[in-house]
């Protein structure tokens, strides 16, 4: 059985990352509520299916892509259930075709490792080397849920926060395509 935890509105007590550790700090900063819940570590959207009951919404995926060239990197924001096209994305978004970015590009540029890519990330990314990108899809709904830069802390955030208040503050600015 895959284990959630209660309910929580306040950050961990104790933080697994530096990336972690500064969500918790901007979404107090920004006054952004939140309600979150620790877990068995998710790596697939499957393994998302009892966090989604138990926050009552559903956990975006969140991509993160390269051209061949490994020169333009993008953070892909869809929903959890739909398949990704590398064709479909190119084509929306007019670039040349893209693939996963490496495991370790994941890492150094946004904190993460598989499984908890996230919006978050673009925290680390202070030089903009990321395009955040949306599928619209994602912006029609009231709840975002994701991860907090881990695969054992996941939370609801309202989908306008995000995109109003918390990408300001990266200074990034989303890209919405409709694939």
């Amino acid at each position: 059985m895959f284990y959630v935890s209660r309910i929580q509105t306040e950050a961990p007590s104790r933080f697994q990352t530096r990336l972690q550790e500064l969500v918790y700090e901007v979404l107090a900063k920004l006054q952004i509520s939140f309600e979150r819940v620790d877990t068995d570590e998710a790596i697939a959207m499957e393994d998302c299916v009892a966090i989604n009951e138990k926050l009552n919404m559903h956990m975006v995926k969140t991509l993160f892509l390269c051209n061949r060239q490994r020169t333009h990197y993008y953070l892909f924001i869809t929903v959890g259930n739909k398949p990704f096209r590398s064709k479909d994305f190119s084509n929306a978004l007019g670039v040349s075709r893209v693939s996963f970015a490496p495991l370790e590009n994941m890492e150094t540029m946004l904190g993460t490792k598989v499984g908890a890519a996230t919006v978050f990330g673009s925290l680390l990314d202070e030089e903009n080397n990321v395009q955040v990108v949306f599928d619209k899809e994602v912006l029609s709904e009231e709840w975002y849920g994701c991860s907090d830069g881990t695969t054992t802390g996941y939370m609801k955030v309202r989908t306008e926060d995000i995109y109003l208040k918390f990408l300001p503050y990266t200074k990034h600015t989303a890209v919405t395509i409709e694939v």
